[in-house]
């Protein structure tokens, strides 16, 4: 039943899509009172929200501080204490993309829209390939092991330094703060030192990331750093400021690293649980992009986002009121079969394939996904070139995900394989 449901419980996060089926079939639109929140389930509706932003807003700031607000509840005082005056020194955030509605909304998403051009994409593909062949070959030497620290982290941090331009001499730091700064949205509980580490880690990141944009306005490169730090926003004469630059770039490191690295997690998996897939996929580039697509359906990475009530109003058959806080949770729709018709299986030929919520939809459906699916796309044919006969080790424990409030991740995968002819 819909009232015994306890979405956010750890067990119910870990597998939550018998708890996602019940909702959507008995209370689509449902009030947790322990959360103060609105879970939103089903396909339809969730497009309802997400289409109209002047309803449903996007600006959801003050649920993301009350979310920190909880993970210090715990905290010892004098811990509490170091982690403020580390804040005091961070350049306080500002809405640009994900926590802004139209029209402001447009301005910032017309200039990151540059960087993801088409064309843009296209060209990268020359940059980002080697960076998978060179980690698919290292990961294949080992002959099977823990397959997100072996590759799939690695990758889309690799790439994303690139893209930004990280000094040679600064990327393992740059690695450890950008997956620090990918993580925060996990909402998962952390010890006091890990609260005070990943509060030290965004501090240094912050320093270097306006060091570099200083040195971009001074001596631009090719390079995504130079535009943020060079471009004009739309509508006025000025350039960006390191505010609205780091802000942009905060969304980046999430979008680019956390999410895709759990999707390569997610398919592989997928790969290992359904072995017929790996010789059917192979080496087929149309084959790929539909196991792609289902791999992001069946496993969204952003579990689900937060809107904010604008206006009294009526979603479904729940009354609602201004002020209100909805979660919208992508990763029930993506299960809806109202939509999707046998909606726990992988389809090669699901009709409508790209018509899931993994990257959102309409005003902030995801910029960064042409990037996205191009690593996955790239990433998933290059280790079935490289590996056959992919499976789970028998020797670690069945993975699972972990019990994150927004993302979806695996923090585990070990696996076994063997090697396919001409491989290093």
């Amino acid at each position: 039943m819909a009232s015994e449901v306890r979405l956010f419980d750890p067990e119910t996060l870990i597998d939550p899509y018998p708890a996602y089926k019940t909702l959507r079939d008995e209370s689509p639109v449902h009030y947790l009172p322990e959360m103060n929140l609105h879970v939103v389930t089903r396909y339809d509706l969730i497009r309802e929200a997400i289409s109209d932003t002047a309803t449903f807003s996007n600006q959801f700031e003050e649920f993301l501080g009350m979310s920190q607000g909880i993970a210090l509840a715990s905290v010892p005082d004098e811990v509490t204490a170091k982690i403020r005056e580390l804040q005091k020194q961070l350049i306080p955030q500002v809405p640009t993309l994900l926590t802004l509605d139209p029209p402001n909304h447009k301005r910032y998403r017309a200039l990151v829209s540059k960087l993801f051009t088409a064309g843009r994409i296209k060209r990268s593909e020359a940059d980002v390939r080697p960076i998978i062949e060179a980690e698919r070959d290292r990961f294949v030497a080992t002959d099977g092991g823990e397959f997100m620290e072996g590759f799939a982290l690695p990758v889309p941090l690799r790439i994303i330094a690139d893209r930004l331009g990280i000094p040679e001499d600064r990327r393992a730091f740059f690695d450890e703060a950008a997956t620090s700064a990918a993580s925060t949205l996990r909402l998962t509980p952390l010890s006091p030192d890990e609260l005070l580490h990943r509060t030290e880690l965004a501090l240094q990141l912050q320093e270097l990331l306006v060091e570099l944009l200083e040195a971009r306005r001074s001596h631009p490169r090719e390079d995504m750093l130079t535009t943020l730090a060079t471009s004009t926003l739309e509508g006025e004469d000025r350039p960006l400021n390191d505010a609205e630059a780091l802000s942009i770039l905060g969304q980046f490191l999430v979008a680019g690293h956390e999410t895709t690295a759990s999707t390569l997690g997610w398919g592989m998996l997928l790969l290992c649980q359904n072995p017929e897939l790996q010789d059917r996929i192979r080496g087929d580039a149309n084959a790929i992009r539909a196991f792609v697509e289902e791999s992001l359906r069946l496993e969204s990475p952003v579990q689900g986002l937060p809107r904010v009530v604008k206006r009294d109003c009526t979603l479904g058959d729940r009354e609602l009121k201004a002020g209100d806080i909805l979660m919208l949770r992508y990763g029930a729709g993506n299960r809806d079969e109202r939509e999707f018709p046998s909606p726990d299986e992988v389809d090669l030929n699901r009709e409508r394939a790209g018509a899931h919520l993994a990257f959102g939809s309409g005003e902030h459906h995801c910029i960064g996904a042409p990037l996205a699916r191009q690593e996955l796309n790239l990433g998933i044919a290059a280790l079935l070139e490289g590996m056959e006969n992919i499976r789970l080790s028998p020797d670690h424990p069945e993975p699972k995900a972990e019990p994150s409030f927004i993302l979806r991740n695996l923090p585990e995968l070990w696996i076994e394989f063997d090697r396919r002819d001409g491989t290093s």
